[in-house]
Order: C-alpha cells, then sequence, then structure tokens
C-alpha cells in the first residue's frame, strides 16, 4: 500500500532518524520537552487532531479526506494500518511546508501564482459539483438525446474511399484516368491529400453520413455500390472523388450501453451553458 503524494518511504526514514539522533542532543534537560508534550497530547485527544508538529495541529479532516481520496482512486482500505501510514504522510507534509514557509521559497512570485491557481481550481471544482448535484440530468433528457443521436445517425451506414485534391481540375483528371479503367486505390495512394487515408488506397471504413460534411455524404449516399462520383465533389477541405463500396444497415447501441457516456456530455452541456450565462453578467474589460 502506497500513498502517492510524497515519497513515504524517503520521508519516513529521515523523519524517525531525527526522532532517535536529533532529540536527544538538542533537549536540555529541563525546559523544553514538558511545553510541546503537554500540547501534542490533548490535541491529539480533543478529536480535531491527529498530530501537532511544532505547535501546530495536523486536523484529523486531512487524514479523512486523504483516506477517502486514496479510496476512490486506488481502493486503499480504511484501516488502522491505513490510517497510521497517512498520519505519518501528513506529518511529513506539515514539517516540510513549515520549512517552505520559512525559506524564500514561499514568497517567490511562481510559488504564490500556483497557490492562488490551486486555491481557484478547488472553488471551481466543488461549485461545479454542487451545480451538478443541484441539477441532476434525468432519465427523460437521457432518453430524448439517445433518440435525437439515433434519429440523426439514420439507419445506413457506408464504407466509401476518396482522394482528395487541391483543385477542380485536378480531381477531374483523376476522374478521367477512372474512366480509362485507373484503380480508384493506386490513384488515391498517388494523389491524395488526405494523410489519414492515402495510404490505405483512400479507405474511410464504415462510417454514417453525418460524419462527414454534408456535400461529400449527400454525393455519397446517392451512389451505387461500386461507383464512383463522375463530377469532384467540393467541401471546406478541397475537392473530392468518392467511391462507395458497401452499404449495410447501422448497428446503434442499446441505451443501457451509452447511457454514462450521454449524461456527461449533458452535464458538460449544462456547465457549458452556466459559464456562458455567468460570462454574459461578468464585466469583463
Amino acid at each position: 500500500m502506497k500513498i502517492r503524494i510524497i515519497a513515504v518511504a524517503l520521508l519516513a526514514v529521515p523523519a524517525l532518524a531525527l526522532g532517535q539522533q536529533g532529540l536527544p542532543t538538542k533537549e536540555p534537560a529541563k525546559q523544553e520537552p514538558a511545553k510541546p508534550a503537554a500540547k501534542a497530547k490533548p490535541a491529539a485527544r480533543a478529536g480535531n487532531a491527529i498530530a501537532t508538529v511544532n505547535g501546530v495541529a495536523v486536523p484529523r479532516a486531512r487524514q479523512d479526506l486523504l483516506l477517502q481520496q486514496q479510496g476512490q482512486q486506488s481502493g486503499m482500505p480504511d484501516n488502522d494500518q491505513t490510517r497510521a501510514m497517512v498520519r505519518d504522510e501528513l506529518i511529513n507534509r506539515e514539517v516540510l511546508a513549515q520549512e517552505a514557509q520559512k525559506s524564500a521559497v514561499a514568497k517567490s512570485q511562481e510559488v504564490q501564482t500556483q497557490l492562488d491557481m490551486a486555491r481557484q481550481d478547488i472553488l471551481v471544482s466543488a461549485y461545479l459539483r454542487d451545480f451538478v448535484r443541484r441539477n441532476p440530468v434525468t432519465d427523460a433528457e437521457v432518453q430524448q438525446e439517445y433518440e435525437r443521436a439515433r434519429a440523426q445517425t439514420g439507419d445506413k451506414e457506408y464504407k466509401a474511399r476518396h482522394i482528395l485534391v487541391e483543385t477542380e481540375e485536378q480531381a477531374k483528371s483523376v476522374i478521367a484516368e477512372l474512366k480509362k479503367g485507373g484503380k480508384f486505390d493506386e490513384l488515391a495512394s498517388r494523389n491524395s491529400k488526405d494523410p489519414g487515408s492515402a495510404s490505405r488506397g483512400g479507405d474511410l471504413d464504415w462510417n454514417v453520413p453525418t460524419t462527414f460534411d454534408r456535400q461529400f455524404s449527400d454525393a455519397m449516399v446517392k451512389l451505387d455500390k461500386g461507383k464512383y462520383t463522375e463530377a469532384p465533389v467540393r467541401t471546406r477541405y478541397g475537392f473530392h472523388v468518392i467511391q462507395l463500396d458497401d452499404v449495410r444497415p447501422v448497428k446503434f447501441p442499446a441505451l443501457q450501453e451509452v447511457r454514462p457516456r450521454i449524461q456527461q456530455q449533458l452535464v458538460q452541456k449544462r456547465i457549458e451553458t452556466l459559464v456562458k450565462s455567468l460570462r454574459a453578467k461578468a464585466q469583463v474589460e
């Protein structure tokens, strides 16, 4: 079991060495030991702290939060052994934080900016989690989005190839070569500007029409299997020559398979709407 925040194994040894070697040489016989010990025990027994470091309490809430985070991330059990490890980790952190606070590092602009950003990240995350909790995505909204996506997808998917070139003249030249008996995949490999498909002979694999620009999909769905467009098709990317290899019924996933993804998308849309609304009200100069 490891807590991956600070390397506990590396920090625990020096801490133990200090406890065994440093304290006996620095403590006078009568004055200093009693006061820190007297403060440390009541704080630990009070229930709101798990230790004190140089008189500074380490809150139990930190231990609870770290245990929760480790449980979620790695499934670490909440038991006496884990709590002892977490306590050591938090003491190590407090020791380092106190030393850092005394040093020039704490006053550097970079560190101050990072602290400010970290505080902002925590506040934003907490606010958005609370917003999502108060504005949950309903089953009806998930169903509606599922039906919308299903209708938009249609009932067929197409396996097509294309050759993408920069000018209409180039596209017409490719079509002329096809009419002379040229092979589509060879022409695609030599001429297409689409790096994703040229090496595969222009193969675009299986897709629903909405995957492509409207001009491309409109031309593609009108083709018979094995045929190619006899006029260049223009899109924002350039000019295409398209060949339709096959058509089959689309296999649309069941609602239960895609429910988590739909919920996530709807939550994201809700957050984007919230941000736009708050941004519209804000005075930004």
